[in-house]
C-alpha cells in the first residue's frame, strides 16, 4: 500500500513545517492546499514566487506534491456568488498545475442535499463540467471528497449532515450526469457518521471512481462527532483495503491539531497492524 500525508491536520503549521515533518517521518508524497486562508495553505491567488517557493521546498525535501485542495462550494444558491466560485475554481486549478498537482481534490458544496433545488443540481454540474475541461487540458484529474456539512455544538462536536457527496440517491446523482473523467476522493471517515446502516460506506457506489483516498475516522462524542486516527474508533478498514479497487496513494488525513505527529504516528501503526507492506516512498 502507497502511503502519503494529508494537509488539514497541518492547517496552522508553516508550509515549511509541513515537509519537514513528512520526511522526519519518511512519506514521499504529501497533500498541500490552496485558499481557505489558512496559514498552513498558500494563499487563493498564489504569486509566482509563492509557487517557485513552494516547488523548492519539494526538492529540498525530495517530496513530491501531486495531491492538491481547493477551497471551493459549487451549491450556493446565489447566482452571482456561484460564478466567482467557479472562476476562482478554475484559477486555483490553474495554480495547482503550476504547482506540480495531477490531482485536484474539491467539493461538491455544503448545502445540505435536502435543501438543493433543480437550478442549484445544474450549476453544481455545469460547474464541475468546466473544471473538468480545464483539468482535462492540464492532464490532471478532478476527486470530489465525499464530505458532509458540517456544523459544531457549544462543546466542539461536529454534527454532520448530507450534502450531494454523502447521500446515496446524491452520489449515484453525480455518477449518472458528472464527466465520467471525475473520480471521488473516498473518506470512509467522512462518511460513518452519515452511514445510516451502510456497513459498506458507500464503497459499493464510487469504487470504480475513486481516484483518492483519504483515511481518518470519527467517535462518537456527546450528540455528535470528533474527528480521530484511523485506529482510535470501531472503523475496521481491513475489509475496505480488500474491496478497494483503488490502486494509488492513501493519504492519512489526521485532523486534530494538539497532537498531529502522534496522530499520524498512530495511523502509520494501525496500517502496518492492518495490511502487509506500507511504503511511505521514501
Amino acid at each position: 500500500m502507497l502511503v502519503g500525508c494529508g494537509e488539514w491536520g497541518f492547517r496552522e503549521m508553516p508550509m515549511e513545517k509541513h515537509f519537514e515533518i513528512c520526511r522526519d517521518f519518511g512519506f514521499h508524497w504529501m497533500e498541500f492546499g490552496i485558499g481557505g486562508g489558512q496559514t498552513g495553505r498558500l494563499p487563493e491567488n498564489p504569486s509566482q514566487q509563492d509557487i517557485d517557493a513552494f516547488r523548492e521546498l519539494g526538492q529540498r525535501f525530495s517530496i513530491e506534491t501531486p495531491f492538491c485542495c481547493l477551497e471551493n462550494d459549487f451549491t450556493l444558491s446565489d447566482a452571482a456568488a456561484h460564478r466567482e466560485m467557479v472562476d476562482a475554481t478554475l484559477a486555483g486549478i490553474r495554480a495547482g498545475k503550476e504547482c506540480g498537482a495531477t490531482h485536484i481534490r474539491l467539493f461538491a458544496g455544503f448545502t445540505p442535499v435536502d435543501q438543493m433545488d433543480e437550478v442549484i443540481w445544474q450549476r453544481m454540474i455545469d460547474a464541475f463540467a468546466q473544471s473538468d475541461d480545464l483539468c482535462g487540458e492540464f492532464g490532471m484529474q478532478i476527486a470530489i471528497e465525499t464530505h458532509g456539512a458540517i456544523q459544531f455544538d457549544e462543546q466542539g462536536n461536529a454534527l454532520h449532515s448530507h450534502t450531494a457527496s454523502t447521500h446515496p440517491d446524491g452520489i449515484r446523482r453525480l455518477l449518472n450526469e458528472l464527466p465520467t473523467r471525475i473520480g471521488f476522493n473516498y473518506d470512509p471517515g467522512n462518511l460513518k457518521p452519515l452511514a445510516e446502516g451502510d456497513p459498506k460506506l458507500r464503497l459499493d457506489l464510487i469504487d470504480p471512481r475513486i481516484n483518492y483516498c483519504h483515511l481518518k475516522d470519527w467517535r462518537r462524542s456527546g450528540d455528535g462527532w470528533l474527528a480521530c486516527a484511523i485506529g482510535d474508533d470501531d472503523l475496521d478498514y481491513g475489509p475496505i483495503f480488500t474491496e478497494m479497487s483503488f490502486d494509488g496513494v492513501y493519504l492519512i488525513e489526521y485532523e486534530p491539531l494538539e497532537d498531529p505527529l502522534d496522530g499520524i504516528r498512530r495511523s502509520l501503526d494501525y496500517l502496518r497492524r492492518t495490511v502487509d507492506v506500507v511504503d511511505l516512498g521514501s
